[in-house]
Protein backbone atom coordinates (compact mmCIF):
# COMPACT_ATOMS: atom_id res chain seq x y z
CA UNK A 1 0.00 0.00 0.00
CA UNK A 2 1.42 3.83 0.79
CA UNK A 3 -0.15 7.46 0.65
CA UNK A 4 -1.29 9.60 -2.19
CA UNK A 5 0.87 12.47 -2.93
CA UNK A 6 -0.17 16.74 -3.07
CA UNK A 7 0.89 16.87 -6.62
CA UNK A 8 -2.36 18.38 -8.61
CA UNK A 9 -2.66 22.38 -8.84
CA UNK A 10 -5.80 24.44 -8.99
CA UNK A 11 -6.22 24.52 -13.10
CA UNK A 12 -5.73 20.70 -13.03
CA UNK A 13 -8.44 20.99 -10.52
CA UNK A 14 -11.04 23.29 -12.63
CA UNK A 15 -10.19 21.01 -15.75
CA UNK A 16 -10.82 18.04 -13.91
CA UNK A 17 -14.49 19.71 -12.66
CA UNK A 18 -14.77 20.69 -15.98
CA UNK A 19 -13.52 17.54 -18.50
CA UNK A 20 -16.38 15.15 -16.51
CA UNK A 21 -19.07 17.69 -17.63
CA UNK A 22 -18.45 18.60 -20.91
CA UNK A 23 -18.67 14.88 -22.34
CA UNK A 24 -19.89 13.85 -26.15
CA UNK A 25 -23.32 13.02 -24.15
CA UNK A 26 -23.46 16.25 -23.19
CA UNK A 27 -23.19 18.15 -26.35
CA UNK A 28 -26.40 15.63 -27.77
CA UNK A 29 -28.27 16.67 -25.05
CA UNK A 30 -27.32 20.52 -25.27
CA UNK A 31 -28.66 20.28 -29.31
CA UNK A 32 -31.75 18.56 -28.17
CA UNK A 33 -32.90 21.06 -25.42
CA UNK A 34 -32.51 23.91 -27.37
CA UNK A 35 -34.20 22.26 -30.07
CA UNK A 36 -36.73 21.27 -28.22
CA UNK A 37 -37.09 24.53 -26.16
CA UNK A 38 -35.79 27.42 -28.21
CA UNK A 39 -34.12 30.11 -26.31
CA UNK A 40 -36.82 28.95 -23.51
CA UNK A 41 -34.32 26.23 -22.59
CA UNK A 42 -31.68 29.01 -21.20
CA UNK A 43 -34.30 29.01 -17.97
CA UNK A 44 -34.08 25.26 -17.62
CA UNK A 45 -30.71 25.46 -18.07
CA UNK A 46 -30.32 28.73 -15.29
CA UNK A 47 -32.65 26.26 -12.88
CA UNK A 48 -30.30 23.10 -13.53
CA UNK A 49 -27.14 25.06 -12.45
CA UNK A 50 -28.59 26.30 -9.34
CA UNK A 51 -29.47 22.80 -8.24
CA UNK A 52 -25.77 21.91 -8.56
CA UNK A 53 -24.52 25.03 -7.76
CA UNK A 54 -26.23 23.82 -4.42
CA UNK A 55 -24.79 20.42 -4.91
CA UNK A 56 -21.09 21.90 -5.06
CA UNK A 57 -21.89 24.00 -2.12
CA UNK A 58 -22.32 21.02 0.42
CA UNK A 59 -19.59 18.78 -1.64
CA UNK A 60 -17.15 22.03 -0.75
CA UNK A 61 -18.51 22.23 2.97
CA UNK A 62 -18.04 18.25 3.06
CA UNK A 63 -14.87 18.48 1.51
CA UNK A 64 -13.60 20.92 4.05
CA UNK A 65 -14.36 18.79 6.58
CA UNK A 66 -12.78 15.49 5.48
CA UNK A 67 -10.27 16.25 2.69
CA UNK A 68 -10.04 12.54 1.49
CA UNK A 69 -9.66 10.29 -1.15
CA UNK A 70 -12.96 8.66 -0.10
CA UNK A 71 -14.68 10.98 -1.52
CA UNK A 72 -19.34 10.76 -0.35
CA UNK A 73 -17.66 7.33 1.86
CA UNK A 74 -16.01 9.46 4.02
CA UNK A 75 -18.44 12.41 4.05
CA UNK A 76 -21.44 9.85 5.15
CA UNK A 77 -19.88 7.57 7.63
CA UNK A 78 -20.14 9.94 10.23
CA UNK A 79 -23.65 11.02 9.30
CA UNK A 80 -25.29 7.89 8.45
CA UNK A 81 -22.64 4.98 8.16
CA UNK A 82 -20.72 2.69 6.53
CA UNK A 83 -23.87 0.71 4.17
CA UNK A 84 -25.13 4.24 3.42
CA UNK A 85 -21.24 4.94 2.75
CA UNK A 86 -21.12 2.03 0.75
CA UNK A 87 -24.16 2.61 -1.14
CA UNK A 88 -23.61 5.89 -2.37
CA UNK A 89 -20.08 5.09 -4.10
CA UNK A 90 -21.73 2.12 -5.24
CA UNK A 91 -25.16 3.59 -6.68
CA UNK A 92 -23.73 7.42 -7.55
CA UNK A 93 -20.33 6.64 -8.74
CA UNK A 94 -18.66 3.51 -9.55
CA UNK A 95 -22.05 2.57 -11.91
CA UNK A 96 -22.25 5.39 -13.25
CA UNK A 97 -18.87 5.33 -14.25
CA UNK A 98 -19.02 1.99 -16.12
CA UNK A 99 -22.03 2.70 -17.68
CA UNK A 100 -20.58 5.92 -19.23
CA UNK A 101 -17.68 4.57 -19.82
CA UNK A 102 -19.39 1.82 -21.78
CA UNK A 103 -21.49 4.57 -23.57
CA UNK A 104 -19.18 7.27 -23.93
CA UNK A 105 -16.24 5.12 -25.48
CA UNK A 106 -18.61 4.19 -27.67
CA UNK A 107 -19.55 7.31 -28.89
CA UNK A 108 -15.52 8.35 -29.72
CA UNK A 109 -15.54 4.94 -31.98
CA UNK A 110 -18.13 6.23 -33.39
CA UNK A 111 -16.81 10.05 -34.43
CA UNK A 112 -13.19 8.20 -35.06
CA UNK A 113 -15.13 5.70 -37.68
CA UNK A 114 -17.50 8.09 -39.38
CA UNK A 115 -15.81 11.04 -39.58
CA UNK A 116 -12.36 10.51 -39.73
CA UNK A 117 -11.05 6.68 -40.68
CA UNK A 118 -14.24 5.43 -42.58
CA UNK A 119 -12.18 2.59 -44.54
CA UNK A 120 -9.74 1.02 -42.47
CA UNK A 121 -11.68 -1.70 -42.11
CA UNK A 122 -12.22 -1.91 -38.33
CA UNK A 123 -15.69 -0.78 -36.30
CA UNK A 124 -16.15 1.56 -33.75
CA UNK A 125 -15.85 -0.81 -30.53
CA UNK A 126 -12.11 -0.89 -31.68
CA UNK A 127 -11.74 2.31 -31.27
CA UNK A 128 -13.67 2.35 -28.16
CA UNK A 129 -11.16 -0.12 -26.87
CA UNK A 130 -8.17 1.68 -28.00
CA UNK A 131 -9.18 4.95 -26.70
CA UNK A 132 -10.00 3.20 -23.29
CA UNK A 133 -7.03 1.68 -23.35
CA UNK A 134 -4.54 4.84 -23.80
CA UNK A 135 -6.44 6.03 -20.86
CA UNK A 136 -6.11 3.44 -18.46
CA UNK A 137 -1.99 3.32 -18.84
CA UNK A 138 -2.21 7.01 -18.75
CA UNK A 139 -3.79 6.72 -14.73
CA UNK A 140 -1.32 4.30 -14.18
CA UNK A 141 1.35 6.48 -14.32
CA UNK A 142 -0.29 8.48 -11.33
CA UNK A 143 -1.69 12.25 -10.53
CA UNK A 144 0.47 14.11 -12.25
CA UNK A 145 0.60 12.28 -15.91
CA UNK A 146 -3.42 13.00 -14.97
CA UNK A 147 -3.55 16.40 -14.40
CA UNK A 148 -0.98 17.53 -17.53
CA UNK A 149 -3.26 15.18 -19.73
CA UNK A 150 -6.62 16.46 -18.03
CA UNK A 151 -5.53 19.96 -18.57
CA UNK A 152 -4.87 19.78 -22.39
CA UNK A 153 -8.40 17.62 -22.77
CA UNK A 154 -10.38 20.63 -20.91
CA UNK A 155 -8.36 23.11 -22.52
CA UNK A 156 -8.53 22.30 -25.66
CA UNK A 157 -12.13 21.05 -25.90
CA UNK A 158 -13.52 24.37 -24.04
CA UNK A 159 -11.11 26.67 -26.52
CA UNK A 160 -12.75 25.16 -29.51
CA UNK A 161 -16.34 25.31 -28.08
CA UNK A 162 -16.57 28.64 -27.95
CA UNK A 163 -13.64 29.87 -30.61
CA UNK A 164 -16.53 27.81 -32.89
CA UNK A 165 -19.59 29.42 -31.35
CA UNK A 166 -18.02 33.07 -32.13
CA UNK A 167 -17.49 32.22 -35.74
CA UNK A 168 -21.19 31.29 -35.94
CA UNK A 169 -22.29 34.35 -34.05
CA UNK A 170 -19.94 36.83 -35.73
CA UNK A 171 -21.56 35.07 -39.11
CA UNK A 172 -17.16 34.43 -40.17
CA UNK A 173 -17.84 31.15 -41.65
CA UNK A 174 -18.92 29.86 -45.09
CA UNK A 175 -22.53 28.74 -43.89
CA UNK A 176 -25.33 30.97 -43.98
CA UNK A 177 -27.60 31.91 -40.82
CA UNK A 178 -31.67 31.60 -40.55
CA UNK A 179 -33.66 34.29 -41.38
CA UNK A 180 -36.11 33.51 -38.47
CA UNK A 181 -36.33 35.44 -34.98
CA UNK A 182 -36.75 33.06 -32.28
CA UNK A 183 -38.97 33.74 -29.23
CA UNK A 184 -38.87 32.56 -25.48
CA UNK A 185 -41.49 30.33 -25.50
CA UNK A 186 -41.93 28.74 -21.95
CA UNK A 187 -44.23 25.74 -23.12
CA UNK A 188 -42.02 25.14 -25.89
CA UNK A 189 -40.90 21.45 -26.03
CA UNK A 190 -43.95 20.73 -23.00
CA UNK A 191 -42.54 23.06 -20.75
CA UNK A 192 -39.67 23.83 -18.56
CA UNK A 193 -40.25 21.07 -16.20
CA UNK A 194 -40.08 19.01 -18.87
CA UNK A 195 -36.68 19.57 -19.88
CA UNK A 196 -35.10 20.06 -16.25
CA UNK A 197 -33.37 16.29 -16.82
CA UNK A 198 -31.83 17.45 -20.23
CA UNK A 199 -30.42 20.48 -18.53
CA UNK A 200 -29.35 18.84 -15.63
CA UNK A 201 -27.02 16.17 -17.75
CA UNK A 202 -25.15 19.65 -18.82
CA UNK A 203 -23.65 20.06 -15.00
CA UNK A 204 -23.96 16.77 -13.45
CA UNK A 205 -20.43 15.44 -12.37
CA UNK A 206 -18.51 18.78 -11.08
CA UNK A 207 -17.77 16.94 -7.69
CA UNK A 208 -15.32 14.59 -9.38
CA UNK A 209 -12.80 16.45 -8.26
CA UNK A 210 -13.33 15.52 -4.88
CA UNK A 211 -11.45 12.62 -4.61
CA UNK A 212 -8.42 13.93 -5.44
CA UNK A 213 -8.35 15.69 -2.45
CA UNK A 214 -5.60 13.76 -1.09
CA UNK A 215 -3.52 14.77 -3.84
CA UNK A 216 -4.88 18.47 -4.67
CA UNK A 217 -2.65 21.26 -3.27
CA UNK A 218 -4.66 23.23 -0.50
CA UNK A 219 -8.30 20.91 -1.00
CA UNK A 220 -10.38 23.26 1.67
CA UNK A 221 -9.05 26.46 -0.78
CA UNK A 222 -9.13 24.86 -4.51
CA UNK A 223 -11.91 22.26 -4.62
CA UNK A 224 -14.28 24.96 -4.03
CA UNK A 225 -12.60 26.85 -6.06
CA UNK A 226 -12.62 24.27 -9.25
CA UNK A 227 -16.66 23.16 -8.79
CA UNK A 228 -18.16 26.78 -9.14
CA UNK A 229 -15.87 27.57 -11.69
CA UNK A 230 -16.42 24.60 -13.59
CA UNK A 231 -20.71 25.99 -13.36
CA UNK A 232 -19.64 29.18 -14.68
CA UNK A 233 -17.26 27.95 -17.74
CA UNK A 234 -19.98 25.28 -18.75
CA UNK A 235 -22.55 27.61 -18.38
CA UNK A 236 -21.19 30.56 -20.85
CA UNK A 237 -19.76 27.87 -23.23
CA UNK A 238 -22.77 25.91 -23.69
CA UNK A 239 -24.56 29.22 -23.95
CA UNK A 240 -22.47 30.25 -27.04
CA UNK A 241 -22.79 27.31 -28.47
CA UNK A 242 -26.61 26.85 -27.89
CA UNK A 243 -27.47 30.16 -29.52
CA UNK A 244 -25.16 29.42 -32.71
CA UNK A 245 -26.59 26.52 -33.17
CA UNK A 246 -30.28 28.17 -33.03
CA UNK A 247 -28.63 30.33 -35.49
CA UNK A 248 -28.01 27.72 -38.25
CA UNK A 249 -30.47 25.28 -38.11
CA UNK A 250 -34.33 25.27 -37.12
CA UNK A 251 -35.47 24.05 -33.84
CA UNK A 252 -37.25 21.28 -35.21
CA UNK A 253 -34.17 19.55 -37.07
CA UNK A 254 -32.10 20.30 -34.12
CA UNK A 255 -34.49 18.31 -31.80
CA UNK A 256 -34.23 15.56 -33.91
CA UNK A 257 -30.67 15.27 -34.76
CA UNK A 258 -28.80 12.43 -32.83
CA UNK A 259 -25.87 14.75 -33.66
CA UNK A 260 -27.11 17.86 -33.46
CA UNK A 261 -23.64 19.17 -32.04
CA UNK A 262 -21.95 17.74 -35.76
CA UNK A 263 -25.06 18.88 -37.73
CA UNK A 264 -24.63 22.81 -35.93
CA UNK A 265 -20.86 23.00 -36.70
CA UNK A 266 -21.58 21.88 -40.06
CA UNK A 267 -24.25 24.48 -40.78
CA UNK A 268 -21.51 27.22 -40.18
CA UNK A 269 -18.32 25.83 -41.61
CA UNK A 270 -19.11 23.07 -44.02
CA UNK A 271 -16.31 20.14 -43.40
CA UNK A 272 -14.48 21.74 -41.98
CA UNK A 273 -16.73 22.47 -38.99
CA UNK A 274 -17.65 18.94 -39.41
CA UNK A 275 -13.85 17.72 -38.66
CA UNK A 276 -13.39 20.36 -36.22
CA UNK A 277 -16.78 19.42 -33.89
CA UNK A 278 -15.64 15.70 -34.67
CA UNK A 279 -12.38 16.21 -32.65
CA UNK A 280 -13.91 18.17 -29.87
CA UNK A 281 -16.28 15.49 -29.34
CA UNK A 282 -13.67 12.89 -29.31
CA UNK A 283 -11.50 15.37 -27.38
CA UNK A 284 -15.10 15.83 -25.06
CA UNK A 285 -15.11 12.02 -24.53
CA UNK A 286 -11.75 11.23 -23.52
CA UNK A 287 -11.84 14.51 -21.22
CA UNK A 288 -14.76 12.63 -19.23
CA UNK A 289 -13.40 8.88 -19.70
CA UNK A 290 -10.12 10.22 -18.11
CA UNK A 291 -11.45 11.69 -14.83
CA UNK A 292 -13.62 8.45 -14.76
CA UNK A 293 -10.84 6.60 -14.97
CA UNK A 294 -8.98 8.43 -12.21
CA UNK A 295 -11.31 9.10 -9.76
CA UNK A 296 -13.62 6.05 -9.19
CA UNK A 297 -10.03 4.22 -8.21
CA UNK A 298 -9.33 6.84 -5.74
CA UNK A 299 -13.04 6.15 -4.16
CA UNK A 300 -11.98 2.66 -4.26
CA UNK A 301 -9.08 3.35 -2.63
CA UNK A 302 -10.22 5.19 0.07
CA UNK A 303 -13.38 2.05 0.96
CA UNK A 304 -10.35 -0.03 1.11
CA UNK A 305 -8.73 1.58 3.37
CA UNK A 306 -11.80 1.74 6.01
CA UNK A 307 -12.08 -1.68 5.43
CA UNK A 308 -15.03 -1.45 3.78
CA UNK A 309 -13.86 -2.72 0.02
CA UNK A 310 -11.29 -5.82 -0.63
CA UNK A 311 -8.18 -4.00 1.00
CA UNK A 312 -6.67 -5.05 -2.67
CA UNK A 313 -7.64 -2.01 -3.91
CA UNK A 314 -5.67 0.36 -1.55
CA UNK A 315 -2.55 -1.05 -3.21
CA UNK A 316 -0.93 1.97 -4.93
CA UNK A 317 2.14 1.35 -7.73
CA UNK A 318 5.24 2.70 -7.93
CA UNK A 319 3.64 5.88 -9.87
CA UNK A 320 1.09 6.52 -6.67
CA UNK A 321 -1.86 5.30 -8.85
CA UNK A 322 -4.04 3.20 -7.29
CA UNK A 323 -3.61 0.73 -9.76
CA UNK A 324 -6.14 -2.08 -9.33
CA UNK A 325 -8.94 0.12 -9.40
CA UNK A 326 -7.86 1.53 -12.44
CA UNK A 327 -7.62 -1.81 -13.67
CA UNK A 328 -11.69 -2.70 -12.85
CA UNK A 329 -12.63 0.38 -14.27
CA UNK A 330 -10.88 -0.79 -17.70
CA UNK A 331 -11.99 -4.60 -17.60
CA UNK A 332 -15.47 -3.96 -16.80
CA UNK A 333 -15.78 -0.97 -19.46
CA UNK A 334 -14.05 -3.41 -21.80
CA UNK A 335 -17.06 -6.88 -20.91
CA UNK A 336 -19.90 -4.25 -21.17
CA UNK A 337 -18.42 -2.83 -24.77
CA UNK A 338 -17.84 -6.29 -25.76
CA UNK A 339 -22.29 -6.79 -25.68
CA UNK A 340 -22.41 -2.76 -26.59
CA UNK A 341 -24.27 -2.21 -30.09
CA UNK A 342 -22.81 0.75 -31.24
CA UNK A 343 -26.02 1.60 -33.29
CA UNK A 344 -27.79 1.29 -30.55
CA UNK A 345 -28.70 5.16 -29.67
CA UNK A 346 -31.79 3.38 -27.35
CA UNK A 347 -29.10 1.82 -25.57
CA UNK A 348 -27.32 4.40 -24.77
CA UNK A 349 -29.66 6.87 -23.33
CA UNK A 350 -30.84 3.94 -21.08
CA UNK A 351 -27.23 3.43 -19.10
CA UNK A 352 -26.86 7.15 -19.42
CA UNK A 353 -29.94 8.07 -17.90
CA UNK A 354 -30.21 5.01 -15.27
CA UNK A 355 -26.61 5.95 -14.11
CA UNK A 356 -27.82 9.78 -13.57
CA UNK A 357 -30.79 8.38 -11.14
CA UNK A 358 -27.84 6.89 -9.05
CA UNK A 359 -26.37 10.27 -9.76
CA UNK A 360 -28.94 12.18 -7.83
CA UNK A 361 -29.07 9.94 -5.37
CA UNK A 362 -25.67 10.49 -4.61
CA UNK A 363 -26.27 14.23 -4.44
CA UNK A 364 -29.29 13.90 -2.30
CA UNK A 365 -27.30 11.78 0.68
CA UNK A 366 -24.51 14.64 0.44
CA UNK A 367 -27.57 17.23 0.95
CA UNK A 368 -28.54 15.34 4.34
CA UNK A 369 -25.25 14.31 4.84
CA UNK A 370 -24.46 18.23 5.27
CA UNK A 371 -27.54 18.80 7.41
CA UNK A 372 -26.30 16.07 9.87
CA UNK A 373 -23.14 16.63 10.25
CA UNK A 374 -24.18 20.55 11.12
CA UNK A 375 -26.53 19.15 13.72
CA UNK A 376 -24.14 16.60 15.60
CA UNK A 377 -20.88 18.51 14.71
CA UNK A 378 -21.97 22.69 14.84
CA UNK A 379 -18.29 23.27 15.84
CA UNK A 380 -16.17 21.35 13.65
CA UNK A 381 -13.86 22.94 11.89
CA UNK A 382 -15.51 24.01 8.03
CA UNK A 383 -13.24 25.55 5.50
CA UNK A 384 -16.36 25.94 3.68
CA UNK A 385 -20.10 26.47 4.77
CA UNK A 386 -23.02 26.55 2.61
CA UNK A 387 -24.78 29.63 3.11
CA UNK A 388 -28.13 30.04 4.17
CA UNK A 389 -28.25 27.13 6.62
CA UNK A 390 -30.57 24.16 5.41
CA UNK A 391 -32.01 26.34 3.12
CA UNK A 392 -30.13 25.37 -0.30
CA UNK A 393 -29.18 21.59 0.71
CA UNK A 394 -33.38 21.44 1.19
CA UNK A 395 -33.87 23.34 -2.14
CA UNK A 396 -31.86 21.14 -4.22
CA UNK A 397 -32.81 18.01 -2.81
CA UNK A 398 -36.62 19.28 -3.98
CA UNK A 399 -35.53 19.63 -7.29
CA UNK A 400 -33.37 16.34 -7.72
CA UNK A 401 -36.72 14.37 -6.56
CA UNK A 402 -38.43 16.20 -9.18
CA UNK A 403 -35.82 15.18 -11.88
CA UNK A 404 -36.08 11.67 -11.09
CA UNK A 405 -39.75 11.57 -11.30
CA UNK A 406 -39.89 13.86 -15.35
CA UNK A 407 -36.64 11.64 -16.19
CA UNK A 408 -37.98 11.18 -19.78
CA UNK A 409 -40.92 12.59 -21.61
CA UNK A 410 -41.73 9.59 -23.39
CA UNK A 411 -42.82 6.87 -20.57
CA UNK A 412 -41.92 3.96 -22.23
CA UNK A 413 -38.63 4.83 -22.08
CA UNK A 414 -39.12 5.89 -18.52
CA UNK A 415 -40.14 2.42 -17.42
CA UNK A 416 -37.11 1.44 -19.19
CA UNK A 417 -34.89 3.34 -17.44
CA UNK A 418 -36.66 2.76 -13.82
CA UNK A 419 -36.44 -1.35 -14.71
CA UNK A 420 -32.61 -0.61 -15.05
CA UNK A 421 -31.63 1.85 -12.74
CA UNK A 422 -33.90 -0.12 -9.96
CA UNK A 423 -32.35 -3.83 -10.42
CA UNK A 424 -28.86 -1.79 -10.35
CA UNK A 425 -29.55 -0.06 -7.26
CA UNK A 426 -31.13 -2.72 -5.47
CA UNK A 427 -27.54 -4.94 -6.62
CA UNK A 428 -25.34 -2.45 -5.05
CA UNK A 429 -27.95 -2.23 -1.62
CA UNK A 430 -27.28 -5.69 -1.18
CA UNK A 431 -23.61 -5.86 -1.74
CA UNK A 432 -23.55 -2.91 0.98
CA UNK A 433 -25.14 -4.28 3.79
CA UNK A 434 -23.58 -7.70 2.64
CA UNK A 435 -20.06 -6.38 3.03
CA UNK A 436 -21.15 -4.96 5.97
CA UNK A 437 -22.38 -7.24 8.27
CA UNK A 438 -20.78 -10.60 6.87
CA UNK A 439 -17.16 -9.28 5.97
CA UNK A 440 -16.99 -6.06 8.41
CA UNK A 441 -19.14 -7.47 10.99
CA UNK A 442 -20.57 -4.12 11.74
CA UNK A 443 -24.00 -2.59 12.53
CA UNK A 444 -25.58 -1.71 9.57
CA UNK A 445 -25.68 1.97 10.67
CA UNK A 446 -23.49 2.49 12.91
CA UNK A 447 -21.41 5.63 12.73
CA UNK A 448 -17.59 6.76 12.83
CA UNK A 449 -16.97 9.68 14.94
CA UNK A 450 -15.82 12.61 12.87
CA UNK A 451 -12.91 13.04 15.45
CA UNK A 452 -11.27 9.50 14.28
CA UNK A 453 -11.80 10.37 10.96
CA UNK A 454 -9.94 13.87 11.21
CA UNK A 455 -7.16 12.21 13.26
CA UNK A 456 -6.55 9.57 10.94
CA UNK A 457 -6.42 12.53 8.52
CA UNK A 458 -3.76 14.35 10.54
CA UNK A 459 -1.76 11.35 11.09
CA UNK A 460 -1.30 11.40 6.87
CA UNK A 461 -0.51 14.63 6.61
CA UNK A 462 2.22 14.44 8.86
CA UNK A 463 3.78 11.55 7.37
CA UNK A 464 3.71 13.63 4.10
CA UNK A 465 5.42 16.16 5.75
CA UNK A 466 8.15 13.78 7.41
CA UNK A 467 8.50 12.19 4.32
CA UNK A 468 8.73 16.03 2.17
CA UNK A 469 11.47 16.88 4.84
CA UNK A 470 13.53 13.46 4.51
CA UNK A 471 13.66 13.87 0.35
CA UNK A 472 14.68 17.57 0.82
CA UNK A 473 17.51 16.34 3.32
CA UNK A 474 18.35 13.72 0.62
CA UNK A 475 18.88 15.83 -1.73
CA UNK A 476 20.98 18.57 0.10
Amino acid sequence: MGELKREVGLIPAVATAVGIVVSSSALLMLGQGFGLGGRAFVIAMVIAALVNLFVAFSFAELTGLLPVAGGINHYTLPAMGRTVGIFAVLAGYFLVSILSNASESTIAGTVIHDYFLPDIGVGPTFWALVMMAVLTVINLFGAKSFAYSQVFLAGTMIASMVILSCIGLFELGSGQPLKTNLTWDIAAGGGILSMLSIAFWLFVGLEFVCPLAEEVKEPQRFIPIAMISGIVIIFISDILFGFMAMKYMPLDKLASSTAPHVDAATAVMGRTGQIWIGIISLVATGSTLNTFVAAIPRMLYGMAKEGQFPRVFARLNRYGAPYVGVLLVFVITVMLLAFNDPDSVAMISTYVLSGCIGWMISYIIAHVDVLILRKKYPNAPRSFKVPGGPILPILSCIGLVIMIIMIHPDPVISRQVFLFAGASLALCAVWSVCWVKFVMKKPLFETVPLEQLRAKLEVMENEEEFDEAEESVTIV
